[in-house]
């Protein structure tokens, strides 16, 4: 069995010193040797943005794709080899807005995969502008009088889309952080952690400090909280204004998309014989004459 180590490369990465993804990143890695896997069982697809460099970072299959399409792109991977463990991440700005079209629909469908997305609330690696995350009346260089638009709630949208799994947590919580990405690994389903991810550089009101003072730690302040409760699961979501870190709600009665495709098979397509004999070749061919 790999050990966190073996999850390591020699790639050193460039995030900024003290950036929240270090941590989400050495989740991952925990996580995945905690879980049992190994390097080869694992992909990491990711999209653009400051995020999008982890699938670089981590010593197992990794794909780092374009901006908003790390989900489609997981999903195929999913869907080619359903053997792997597939973990797709990005930022709040590659996930929920170019990308929240892939997200809703991946939460929907309910493959087998985890989402791990890095909220700073802001665009980083473009030097620092409003993303759906940020607040109303957030001032960046793209809002210098302040954001008039309304903050997105992706547990919310998550919840009301047929999520089966919700969870999310903060990356100086690296003990929960990795419980709650084991917790999505072995989720039957699509797994949705969104982590609270400062940015040091850009985002100056969205501390560790401030995050530390305004969270609302599930396990902790709500002992009692049933998270196989739907309407409990959104109703907590709107009373702590999303600021509640947890496992929020999981569904383990419904069935991943993959075991609800007729005649999809349990090996992977890379180990099938997908060899066609001439007759049935020819037989194909006459459908389209």
């Amino acid at each position: 069995m790999a050990t966190f180590k073996e999850f390591r490369n020699n790639v050193k990465p460039n995030w900024c010193p003290g950036c929240g993804d270090f941590s989400i990143q050495a989740a991952i890695q925990r996580a995945a040797a905690n879980v049992g896997l190994e390097p080869e069982e694992l992909a990491v697809i990711s999209g653009i943005g400051c995020s999008g460099r982890i699938s670089g970072y981590i010593n197992a299959y990794g794909l780092h794709g374009i901006h908003g399409r790390a989900l489609p792109i997981a999903q195929g991977v999913k869907l080619a080899n359903r053997e792997l463990t597939v973990i797709a991440s990005g930022g709040d700005g590659d996930g929920f807005a170019i990308g929240m079209g892939h997200t809703v629909h991946a939460i929907r469908r309910n493959l087998n995969i985890t989402y791990i997305v890095m909220d700073n609330q802001i665009y980083g690696l473009t030097k620092g502008q409003t993303s759906p995350r940020s607040a109303e009346g957030f001032k960046t260089k793209s809002t210098p009088e302040g954001s008039i638009e309304s903050t997105l709630s992706p547990l919310e949208i998550a919840m009301s889309a047929g999520a089966t799994f919700v969870a999310q947590s903060f990356s100086s919580d690296l003990k929960q952080l990795t419980a709650l990405i084991e917790a999505g690994i072995k989720h039957e389903g699509f797994s949705l952690i969104n982590v609270f991810s400062p940015c040091v550089t850009f985002n100056k009101i969205n501390t560790y400090d401030w995050f530390k003072e305004n969270i609302v730690n599930l396990e902790q302040q709500f002992p009692d909280y049933d998270p196989s409760n739907r309407v409990a699961a959104m109703n907590k979501i709107m009373e702590t204004n999303g600021m509640l870190t947890g496992l929020i709600y999981q569904n383990t009665q419904r069935k991943s998309y993959e075991d609800m495709i007729s005649g999809f098979g349990s090996e992977a397509l890379s180990k099938q014989d997908l060899a066609l004999s001439e007759e049935h070749f020819n037989k194909l061919v006459a459908e389209f004459k």
